[in-house]
């Protein structure tokens, strides 16, 4: 099958919680069955001539890969075992997710006849070493620690520490914005040669160039805002944030809540501003629609898996563009 044309190109983002639910235990088997499920979407929307990036978040798996390095920490000296900084973690998480993912779409690409693949880019994303965001790590990552393990953490390691609730901390870190995709212009060719690319996993490993050399950088880059970077480098026409609810709403869970249908980005900008979108929610993908149309795309869908086919046809989900005619639909017209 031959590459859609650029209107008929989407990149999908979905959080490590697509494979990992709030709640489960994260066995491998399960997120095999998850990645199975999303694989179908994915197959099913390339069929109907839809060419398709998938980007995804690492949340819960880099949070294993680190717990597992706490658990041992007190052995890895007598064992050899050498340390494991933040930015080989994300390295690792994304390869393993990305495996899952090509894997369970050739899969399901096979089961309906098409014999495209699926390709797993590892990739970097560049940040700026004077981000702001280093100077203020606000990111929690790994597990829940006591305050004397933590304290102990700080002094020893030098860690960010902040209280989670009463008695139990976690480690911070920083999440930089992203200046480019390193492999933007690779990852475009593949779409072009009519392959399903997963890129960007977790944001992308945090890279920063001095001089004529790379370094990695222990940060974790919000994966909205690096897929709404990616979709603008390389020209993608429909960039879908895969998130839990079907539409997003202003005054959520409040009696005058109502979902948005169809809102530019200055209604939207002002809602933001507004409050209307936490930071620890909806807020980041907010703004990365937001990013993606300042920056030249055409639109961005807010939306949940099982709504996705049907809000890429523009039926369902919340969709930005720079102007919209669509009004904000009210709870009760649903």
């Amino acid at each position: 099958m031959k590459p859609a044309s650029p209107q008929r190109t989407a990149l999908i983002a979905v959080g490590g919680n697509a494979l990992v639910l709030d709640g489960e235990a994260g066995s491998v088997e399960r997120q095999l069955e998850r990645a199975a499920s999303f694989a179908k979407v994915v197959a099913e929307l390339y069929e109907s001539g839809w060419s398709v990036i998938v980007t995804h978040g690492n949340g819960p798996q880099v949070g294993y890969i680190l717990r597992r390095g706490e658990l041992v920490a007190p052995d890895a000296t007598i064992e050899g075992l050498p340390a494991l900084p933040l930015w080989l973690a994300v390295a690792d998480s994304q390869g393993g997710i990305g495996h899952m993912l090509a894997l369970a779409i050739d899969s399901a690409l096979a089961s309906i006849g098409l014999d495209t693949r699926a390709v797993a880019v590892l990739t970097h994303a560049e940040v700026d070493v004077d981000d702001p965001a280093f100077a203020r790590p606000t990111k929690p990552i790994g597990g829940y620690l006591t305050p004397d393990v933590a304290r102990r953490r700080v002094a020893e390691e030098g860690w960010a520490v902040t209280e989670i609730s009463e008695g139990n901390f976690r480690r911070v870190v920083a999440s930089p914005i992203p200046k480019t995709i390193v492999e933007s212009s690779q990852i475009s060719a593949l779409v072009e040669s009519g392959a399903i690319v997963i890129a960007a996993g977790g944001g992308g490993i945090p890279v920063a160039r001095t001089g004529d050399s790379w370094r990695a950088i222990d940060a974790v880059i919000d994966k909205d805002r690096a897929s709404a970077l990616l979709a603008a480098e390389i020209g993608i026409g429909s960039l879908v944030l895969v998130t839990g609810v079907d539409e997003v709403y202003v005054d959520f869970n409040q009696p005058s809540q109502r979902a948005l249908r169809e809102v530019g980005i200055n209604e939207l900008s002002g809602y933001l501003s507004e409050g209307q979108f936490p930071a620890g929610s909806m807020g980041p993908k907010v703004q990365s629609a937001i990013n993606f149309i300042e920056a030249g795309g055409s639109r961005a869908i807010i939306t949940s898996i099982a709504r996705l086919p049907e809000a890429l046809e523009g039926t369902a989900g919340t969709i930005v563009m720079r102007n919209a005619k669509g009004l904000p639909k009210t709870k009760e017209s649903e």
